[in-house]
């Protein structure tokens, strides 16, 4: 299993933050004049990304999501759902990879398009997690996140960031690609700890487990440790809880039960080490699983397909991944 991260934070949601590492699939510098519009893909997986620089654009989710972002906000679309940006409403917006753009490596492009009218700058940027902890807080997101950092002095840091990003992004200096997408990461870091903070619907379900002093330290115990043989039992003495009454709260709090939660969380690993190229003995052996075959049976119980599919089709995303960047 993992060393011991001295680092990592004491508390269960400062936990979950922790882990969002990302790695960057895809980055664009894109320079914009009205009319324009863009449609962007859907990349199931991944979070998009878009920092406007200069003007303002109009976003619109497959999931319904839509208005205006200006210069200094931050847009996030957590879901990888394809979605559309335009210099306005109705504007046409072909898809991104239809148009010319400039490949300064091989995921990071700048694109200049438009019919010569008011100009936009953005940084977009997809991006995924590897740590499983850092899927978990992913999905519970809602399908689109607008950060405005106009509205409050708490996020100057993102006007600052904002600033440096174009910066970078305009001058091209050797190592502005590298600067421009460790910037982008924070962003996005920091506009998940905004939502968190001012969101009632942070509040609820798997994140408001997370803030359960009892409860949340028993999802920090699974997610530390998956290998070990955890029960009911073991998991409430851990809390000074009785059986009953941490298997009561935790389902209601968590939405499934404990021993469901625990099986499904040691898929989850295993799915982000098999994607990083981690066999099936590997697995089995970290996990706590006695033989190959019974990680192998859980593995397809709780995922729905063999060990052997989720190793090929990461392969096959990663190849779509480098079409995209192309």
């Amino acid at each position: 299993m993992e060393a011991p991260d001295p680092f990592r934070p004491a508390d269960p949601l400062g936990e979950a933050l922790h882990f969002l590492r990302m790695n960057g699939a895809y980055y664009c510098r894109s320079e914009l004049t009205a009319p324009w519009g863009l449609t962007l893909p859907p990349m199931p997986g991944y979070l998009w990304f878009h920092a406007v620089t200069s003007g303002r654009f109009w976003l619109e989710t497959e999931g319904g999501g839509q208005g205006w972002i200006q210069l200094g906000d931050l847009a996030l679309v957590p879901h990888g759902e394809g979605h559309v940006l335009r210099s306005e409403p109705g504007a046409p917006a072909p898809g991104i990879l239809d148009l010319e753009r400039e490949a300064v490596s091989a995921r990071y492009e700048i694109l200049r398009h438009g019919g010569g009218g008011a100009s936009a700058g953005l940084i977009c940027g997809a991006v995924r997690f590897g740590h499983p902890a850092a899927g978990n807080l992913v999905e519970v997101l809602p399908g689109m996140i607008h950060v405005e950092a106009s509205r409050s002095h708490r996020l100057e840091w993102m006007q600052s960031t904002l600033r440096m990003m174009a910066s970078e992004a305009g001058e091209l200096r050797p190592g502005g690609e590298a600067v421009i997408t460790r910037l982008g990461d924070i962003l996005v870091i920091q506009a998940i700890r905004a939502w968190l903070e001012s969101d009632p619907g942070a509040r609820t379900g798997w994140l408001g487990a997370l803030r359960d002093p009892q409860i949340g330290r028993a999802i920090s115990l699974v997610h530390r440790d998956p290998a070990r043989p955890w029960t009911v039992a073991s998991l409430a003495r851990e809390l000074a809880m009785s059986r009953s009454a941490f298997a009561a709260r935790f389902t209601e709090l968590v939405g499934e039960p404990v021993m469901s939660y625990v099986a499904r969380w040691r898929m989850h690993v295993a799915v982000a080490e098999l994607k990083e190229g981690a066999t099936v003995g590997q697995l089995a052996d970290r996990l706590g699983y006695r033989s190959e075959a019974a990680f192998g049976r859980a593995f397809k119980r709780v995922v729905g397909v063999s060990p052997g599919s989720v190793r090929k089709s990461a392969a096959d995303e990663e190849s779509a991944l480098i079409d995209v960047g192309r």
